[in-house]
C-alpha cells in the first residue's frame, strides 16, 4: 500500500454544510489537495496552532501532549487510512519507548495533534486519488501555512478602522478570553497590514 505525505494548507469555511469548516491537506509533493469537513471545535484547535497563538490555559489537544509527554508517550505519525461514505479514518501511531502503539482518531483530532507533536501526516495513495482535488499552483486561492483568512474574513473587515496599537491590546483581551478565532482575526489584520508596509 503506497502512502502519500501530506502537509497542512489551512482552514476554509465549508462550501457544503453551514457552520462546519473545511480542514485543507496537500499533497507534500504534488498539487492534489484533500478537504476534509470538520466542526468548530476542531478547527479552532488546528487554527490556534498554525497561528501559533498561546491560550492561557492548555486546550484539550495541549492537554493531552503535556500528558504524553509526563509519560514518555510520542506521537510518531498519522495515517488516514479509510474513506468510508465520506468519512475520513484516522489512526495515530505512538511510542511509549518499548512497544509501538495505534490509536484510532477522528482525522481532525489526528491532525491537531499531528501539529503539536511535530509529527508527519500520511494517506493512501487510493484514498488520495478518491477524493483529491487538483489545483492550479498559480491559482489566487491558494491557501498557505501562514494563511487562514478565508476562515476569519468576515472578522478581518471589522478592524479596518482600528489602529495598530488598538488591535495588539484587542488581540491581547482575546486570548486572555480564550477568543482564540477572534484573535487570530486580528492577527490576520496585523500581519496584512505589515505586509502593505513593506509594498
Amino acid at each position: 500500500m503506497k502512502r502519500v505525505r501530506l502537509k497542512v494548507m489551512g482552514i476554509s469555511y465549508s462550501q457544503t454544510q453551514s457552520g462546519a469548516y473545511a480542514l485543507i491537506l496537500n499533497e507534500e509533493k504534488g498539487d492534489r489537495r484533500i478537504p476534509i469537513i470538520i466542526g468548530g471545535f476542531e478547527a479552532q484547535a488546528i487554527v490556534i496552532r498554525l497561528e501559533n497563538l498561546n491560550p492561557p490555559r492548555p486546550l484539550t489537544h495541549d492537554l493531552f501532549k503535556m500528558f504524553a509527554d509526563e509519560f514518555g508517550i510520542s506521537v510518531l505519525e498519522v495515517f488516514i487510512y479509510k474513506l468510508e461514505e465520506g468519512v475520513f479514518y484516522s489512526k495515530l501511531i505512538c511510542n511509549n519507548g518499548e512497544k509501538e502503539i495505534t490509536i484510532d482518531s477522528r482525522t481532525s483530532d489526528a491532525v491537531a495533534l499531528a501539529l503539536r507533536f511535530g509529527c508527519a501526516v500520511y494517506i493512501t495513495e487510493e484514498i488520495l486519488d478518491k477524493a483529491g482535488i487538483t489545483v492550479n499552483p498559480s491559482s489566487s486561492d491558494l491557501i498557505t501555512d501562514s494563511s487562514v483568512e478565508s476562515i476569519l474574513e468576515p472578522e478581518a473587515t471589522k478592524y479596518d478602522s482600528s489602529t495598530d496599537d488598538e488591535l495588539y491590546k484587542m488581540i491581547d483581551e482575546a486570548v486572555k478570553t480564550e477568543d482564540y478565532e477572534r484573535a487570530a482575526g486580528i492577527r490576520d489584520e496585523i500581519e496584512k497590514r505589515k505586509k502593505k508596509k513593506k509594498k
